[in-house]
């Protein structure tokens, strides 16, 4: 997780069961509008899934404001508990909600910030 340009990008990673990799990309095609909406509201933007079929391993990326607000938001939020109820299912090896126990990953290079850095004032 790191903090630049007031937004913080998160990316995350979460392992789908190898024999739900279908129905976990049908349920994503689209997510439920109200669902779509929970997110926004929650301050996450430009967020996407990466999926590497082969391993189930997905990929998530989203950038916020506070993620911690966000977290907070779509713990709260009764269209998220609904969502993520229906997607338990899916994951292998994840105690509680999946919003809420991913588990982020650590930042090591940002092009636009080390471009950022480098240019001179």
């Amino acid at each position: 997780m790191t903090s630049t340009r007031s937004a913080t990008r998160v990316a995350f990673r979460l392992t789908v069961r190898p024999e739900m990799i279908d129905a976990y990309i049908a349920r994503h095609s689209p997510v439920w509008p109200e669902m779509l909406a929970e997110i926004e509201a929650s301050g996450r933007r430009n967020y996407s899934i990466f999926l590497d079929r082969p391993t189930g391993t997905l990929f998530g990326y989203y950038e916020t404001d506070d993620d911690e607000a966000a977290r907070a938001y779509l713990a709260s939020s009764a269209v998220a508990a609904r969502w993520e109820a229906s997607m338990a299912e899916f994951f292998t090896d994840l105690p509680g909600r999946a919003d809420q126990a991913a588990t982020p990953l650590a930042e090591v290079f940002n092009l636009h910030d080390q471009l950022t850095e480098s240019t001179p004032s």
